[in-house]
């Protein structure tokens, strides 16, 4: 495990698996939504391959990763989570702590949205469209009004998926304007321009990243692979 100190005033807070499993996450969702409206299926089975495998991965590097990446390091209970938000809405938020990484409403945020994205492809694999043609790959596995089962709770947990993104992007555009807070741009070049009093996070070797990814690649592919 390394520390980086801070260069020119910065600190790196994110490590390059998190960012490319959060815009790699980003990417697909978005061919995801394109070809399943211009009925493009093989590419959207695909694109959903994808993003079981980067959610797979981000869950995994959540206990593997480095400091910030770690679930443990971020995800705060119940109380702590109510603490933050009276703090953050209140007095235009002078009382709220500035995290490390992800702050205890992000966390919930991501764990959401993972919970959400890993339904999504799930329910996809099941899913029966009417025609039979763009059904998902284990689709024969269930009877026909089970995988029109899936395929409906796969439509309705995409707007879902929807309202929390615009949740998200509306949570980004508060920090920036409300607490100068540049969450966006921190997730692209991982580093902020400041940080709380305390050492700077730890990080692990690259090559668990490309381990782990290997792995889960593998493990994905064996999986299709059984229908």
């Amino acid at each position: 495990m390394t520390a980086e100190s801070p260069p020119n005033g910065r600190i790196r807070v994110w490590d390059l698996p998190t960012r490319l499993s959060h815009w790699t996450l980003v990417s697909l969702f978005g061919v995801c939504w394109w070809t399943a409206d211009s009925d493009r299926m093989q590419w959207h089975r695909i694109a959903g391959y994808g993003v079981l495998g980067a959610v797979l991965f981000r869950l995994a590097w959540g206990f593997c990763g480095g400091q910030t990446a770690r679930f443990g390091d971020f995800v705060r209970g119940p109380a702590a989570t109510f603490r933050y938000a009276r703090k953050l809405f209140g007095r235009r938020g002078a009382g709220a702590p500035v995290p490390l990484g992800h702050n205890p409403l992000g966390a919930l945020s991501i764990l959401v949205m993972l919970a959400l994205l890993l339904t999504q492809a799930t329910l996809g694999l099941f899913a029966v469209n009417v025609d039979g043609f763009g059904s998902g790959p284990f689709a024969k596995w269930v009877s026909f009004e089970t995988g029109r089962r899936f395929a409906h709770l796969h439509a309705a947990n995409f707007q879902l998926l929807l309202l929390l993104i615009g949740l998200h992007l509306t949570a980004i555009g508060f920090y920036r304007f409300a607490r100068k807070e540049k969450l966006l741009a921190a997730m692209i070049h991982g580093s902020k321009p400041h940080a709380p009093p305390g050492e700077a996070p730890y990080f692990v070797p690259g090559w668990r990243a490309v381990w782990l990814a290997a792995g889960i690649f593998i493990f994905v592919a064996l999986l299709l692979n059984l229908r």
